[in-house]
């Protein structure tokens, strides 16, 4: 088992650092950092990251393909991959819709875009020329001026539909949750996905991400972690928020405040 630690990054860059290396002197395989236009621009975090890291591999948790073209994200990936000497993971999702709404981005068609959009990354990352005329993703032979080898990508699912989905292409799920219902259901779904492709379901690594926040006050360390709970709530399909006893309008109603900044 393997573990990793996602930082938000608003705090500056240097400081998410600091903590990178704390996390990587006591153990930690991985360091995520999310991606959100509110904070710090993940991919500028991450560079500072390689810089002053050298061993825990670094990457999106997750990015999406609605704010950022895909032939820009594999551009960006693949830089931080050369500046880190191949540390470099993707995380890739579906992206937040209370997110889209406070930017006046259209949320249409999540798992065509998600798969399509990988499917260009991984193009571009090859060093292929990508021609692609999918549903909602479409390149005329565009092709990146550099190589930097292999990143893995990791696709950020919690609907049945894009666990299924990613493990039929992907190489590892960040899977936002850490109750044992989840698990048990995200499981059996991206086992399904990885043998209609004709997969090893144990090629694909299994991740939680459990939200977590500490403080010497008790109650500034619930709050913090308060917002990062309705993030994940108002971006969560139904399906999952009823396991849990969370109502749809009660998801509205959250996801309303985000889009206010309230």
């Amino acid at each position: 088992m393997k573990f990793g630690i996602e930082f938000v990054p608003a705090d500056p860059a240097l400081k998410i650092a600091y903590y990178a290396k704390l996390s990587e002197q006591q153990g930690f395989d991985y360091v995520w950092i999310t991606d959100h236009y509110n904070n710090r621009d993940v991919y500028s975090t991450l560079t500072v990251l390689a810089l002053n890291t050298n061993s825990i591999k670094i990457g999106s948790g997750v990015t999406n393909s609605y704010t950022r073209n895909p032939a820009i994200t594999a551009s960006s990936i693949a830089s931080i991959a050369e500046i880190s000497g191949g540390r470099a993971v993707l995380g890739l999702g579906p992206g937040d819709k209370a997110t889209f709404d406070a930017m006046g981005i259209a949320w249409e068609k999540p798992l065509a875009t998600t798969k399509e959009a990988i499917q260009a990354i991984r193009g571009f990352i090859e060093g292929k020329k990508v021609s692609m005329d999918g549903e909602m993703v479409k390149f005329a032979g565009a092709k990146l001026a550099f190589n930097a080898g292999k990143v893995p990508i990791y696709m950020g699912a919690q609907g049945p539909k894009m666990l299924e989905l990613a493990g039929e292409i992907a190489d590892g799920v960040l899977i936002n949750a850490s109750h044992p219902k989840d698990f048990e259901v995200a499981v059996e779904q991206i086992r399904k996905g990885a043998e209609k492709a004709g997969r090893d379901p144990s090629e694909v690594d299994v991740t939680a991400y459990a939200c977590f926040s500490i403080d010497k006050d008790p109650a500034k360390a619930v709050n913090a972690a308060k917002v990062v709970v309705a993030f994940i709530v108002a971006g969560s399909p139904d399906l999952v928020l009823e396991r849990h006893g969370i109502s749809v309008d009660g998801k509205k109603q959250i996801g309303d405040a985000i889009a206010k900044g309230d």
